[in-house]
């Protein structure tokens, strides 16, 4: 559990959810969406190795974060790690939000994986679906096609039903 596979990190993005976040890029991704602008993430053997607790302790000193960001590739393609992640980051006062080329269903409902369950657990705003280059539309927020969904997890698990973000 020390180390993760990342296509990379961003120290500080705007574009990848609400505030100032850290943003964590996972190596590996079964989609293959079309027009996908992080072709170099698809590979499961691409990327390096990095330590998770280096990662952590980054991200501790940055007191101008609101949060930190799974992209990818698709963090739930290596969900146990990103649920140790996630778990300290919260400790930090910090949100996560989390993009995934899955359907919220998907992962809720049909997956036998728990360690997606778990990480879903641990995610505040879930940006779920497939990138659709026949939805893209640069004019959204925090997404890239109109099919893909901002999820407030928070609300979605409290009234049991998807409510989006706004």
């Amino acid at each position: 559990m020390k180390t993760i596979r990342l296509a990379g990190i961003t120290s500080e993005s705007v574009v990848d959810g609400t505030g100032i976040r850290y943003v964590v890029w996972a190596q590996g991704c079964r989609h293959r969406c079309v027009g996908c602008h992080s072709l170099n993430t698809w590979d499961f053997a691409g990327g390096q190795e990095r330590n998770i607790v280096e990662i952590i302790a980054d991200i501790s000193k940055n007191k101008l974060l609101k949060g930190v960001t799974f992209s990818g590739g698709d963090p739930f393609e290596q969900p146990e790690k990103f649920v140790y992640i996630a778990r300290e980051v919260k400790k930090l006062g910090l949100d996560i939000w989390c993009y995934t080329g899955y359907l919220y269903e998907e992962i809720k409902e049909g997956s036998s994986n728990s360690g997606r369950q778990k990480l879903l657990a641990e995610v505040d705003f879930l940006v779920d679906g497939p990138f659709l280059e026949q939805e893209k539309d640069p004019q959204l927020a925090f997404r890239g096609s109109r099919n893909q969904r901002i999820i407030d997890m928070e609300k979605t698990r409290k009234n049991n039903r998807i409510i989006l973000w706004e």
